[in-house]
């Protein structure tokens, strides 16, 4: 069962969050860093980014003096710690094709268990890449700085109801605006509301949306507490991980697609492509399409498996479906049906394992960059004369299916538009 529990945050004193508030640690360069403090001194990143980039560990002082700059803000008074436990209510407006959308979350403390022993699921295969920067600033700083986002089904929307009759929509605690997405924050202390919350998500699945990385820092976190001071009492911090927690029937979340542009192939015309797809795929040769809603227009009529791609050397796109939906079946018995019919796991193991990589670049694997956006796909795709792959957007039911069969999606399956914001709630680990 999902447990979660209120806690007592960190948070800046300021109704105005705007200029405090900052994208998540690990998609900021340096130069985006700089650019946030000379904006104001006091954005979170000061705290939350002491080593760029994020991949790797930096020395030892730079953690020192992160923690340093957290203590120095509570003493200042520019952050303080509330007095009494609360679920924070968090509201992101945002713009996505021409509407106005909101999507309704969450703040809370989430209980750490293994993934696969109970109710909380990862939901793709993440890269590699060290965790040592992130649990060298935990340790230091004793605090979640960011948090994990978790999906939970909620089919009747009781969580986000019970939530929202407890707060004043037109009146947040705080708010502040972050690259045109407006971020919005509730502390909600009535007992009644956070139990009955607490009840709701008790059987309940939590699927990781982002931030697996955070929430393997987390474990490993609470791993070194044990080893060094043993089994810690249940109702302790460390056994808790700071979460964003939000319906997966909210109207307002939304996942976009994550598109890929691929490196020039020894035979990547599009004669070449058609032929070598051909025994497998439909081949329907199309405009190339304007705008992302346009492709996935275009998509949706070419059935739920239809992916595209854009040859950039002749400037010539085609829809390709598989012709037989259960096409992998045959290379993947094993795995759940929902995985095999996965439009990404199809482009992974069998248009790239099975197809380009064998047969159209001579047995070296295809290089695959990956793209938020269809233009950054098919503008990286022309400038290496190479293929766009533009994919459809993964479904909530997709990802709920996949997650429950214990399987997991290929690399950026999924992109969660908006990103959370950093520094709207600092979760202490004592």
């Amino acid at each position: 069962m999902a447990q979660i529990e209120a806690f007592s945050a960190i948070r800046y004193r300021d109704r105005d969050v705007t200029t405090r508030i900052a994208p998540p640690y690990d998609i900021l360069s340096e130069e985006d860093k700089q650019t946030l403090l000379r904006r104001d001194p006091h954005n979170i990143v000061a705290i939350d980014l002491p080593h760029t980039p994020p991949k790797s560990a930096g020395p030892d002082a730079v953690y020192v003096q992160a923690a340093g700059q957290l203590a120095e803000w509570l003493a200042e008074g520019v952050l303080v710690r509330d007095q009494r436990p609360a679920l924070y209510v968090y509201h992101q407006a945002y713009t996505l094709g021409g509407r106005t959308l909101i999507r309704k979350k969450f703040f809370a403390r989430l209980r750490l268990e293994p993934f696969g022993s109970g109710s909380i699921f990862p939901h793709e295969q993440t890269f590699g890449g060290p965790k040592e920067d992130r649990l060298k600033l935990t340790t230091a700083t004793r605090c979640n700085l960011s948090p994990i986002f978790g999906l939970y089904p909620d089919p009747r929307n009781e969580v986000a109801e019970a939530l929202e009759a407890a707060i004043r929509p037109d009146r947040p605690d705080q708010s502040g605006t972050l690259d045109g997405v407006e971020s919005r924050l509730w502390a909600v202390t009535d007992p009644a509301v956070i139990d009955r919350v607490k009840t709701l998500l008790a059987d309940r699945n939590i699927f990781i949306a982002d931030g697996h990385h955070r929430y393997g820092t987390a474990w490993n976190y609470r791993q070194l507490a044990i080893d060094r001071m043993g089994q810690p009492p249940a109702d302790d911090p460390i056994n808790f991980v700071l979460a964003v927690l939000g319906g997966m029937e909210d109207p307002g979340a939304t996942i976009q697609p994550y598109f890929r542009s691929l490196g020039p192939l020894a035979r990547g015309g599009s004669g070449d492509l058609q032929a070598a797809l051909g025994e497998s795929f439909t081949w329907t040769p199309i405009p190339r399409p304007g705008t992302a809603e346009e492709l996935a227009r275009q998509l949706a009529a070419a059935g739920p498996q239809a992916l595209a791609l854009y040859v950039a050397a002749e400037d010539h796109c085609a829809v390709v479906a598989p012709k037989n939906p259960d096409l992998l079946a045959a290379y993947e018995p094993e795995r759940p049906a929902a995985w095999r019919r996965l439009p990404y796991a199809i482009l992974h193991r069998y248009i790239l394992d099975e197809v380009l990589t064998p047969r159209l670049n001579d047995g070296r694997p295809v290089v695959i960059h990956y793209h938020k956006t269809m233009h950054e796909a098919i503008a990286e795709a022309k400038a290496e004369k190479g293929v766009a792959v533009l994919v459809p957007a993964t479904t909530m039911n997709q990802l709920r299916d996949i997650c429950t069969a214990g399987e997991l999606m290929p690399q950026k399956s999924t992109y969660f538009y908006p990103k959370l914001a950093t520094g709207l709630v600092i979760n202490p680990l004592y």
